[in-house]
């Protein structure tokens, strides 16, 4: 063998050199790919536990939407909480809140929901999505990483302070 075997050719350094860029590329790519899929629950966010407040800075019979949070936030007539998810249940649109109609209302397919939740226009199967409410210290928390399906409203589902 001679001395000129063991020399890297430009040719073989260009073919060597343009392979680990190009490994380094897939990692990148790679990781920034599982960064972005990964859930985004920090608080006060979707996925997490919102702080929607003190519980007497909503008045009796309100409903407050927290767009961070994709719910809306009703204080029952009767001093009960409920949080309703802000998807609707036919093919999940995102539902407004008609507060001149007192109603929910998607427009997609114009189902439209009672200030409970049920359905009153279907093709929405069913009534809006819950989330878990809890009241500690006089706040109203609402976990947003806990979706409850129900068909109708029923009083258990409200939660007091």
């Amino acid at each position: 063998m001679t001395t000129q075997d063991n020399n890297l050719s430009r040719r073989d350094f260009l073919k060597l050199g343009i392979g680990a860029l190009s490994a380094l590329a897939v990692l990148e790519m790679g990781g920034v790919s599982l960064f972005f899929m990964q859930p985004r629950s920090l608080v006060g966010e979707f996925g997490g536990v919102v702080n929607a407040g003190h519980v007497e800075s909503f008045p009796v019979g309100s409903v407050v939407e927290f767009p961070d949070g994709r719910f809306f936030l009703i204080h029952a007539p009767d001093g009960g909480f409920l949080a309703v998810y802000s998807r609707c249940t036919h093919l999940g649109c995102t539902i407004s809140w008609e507060a001149d109609k007192n109603q929910f209302f998607c427009p997609c397919h114009a189902s439209s929901f009672s200030t409970t939740g049920d359905v009153q226009n279907p093709p929405a199967p069913r009534a809006l999505d819950l989330l878990a409410i809890t009241i500690a210290e006089g706040q109203v928390l609402v976990d947003t990483g806990r979706i409850t399906q129900r068909d109708r409203f029923t009083t258990d589902q409200l939660t007091y302070a």
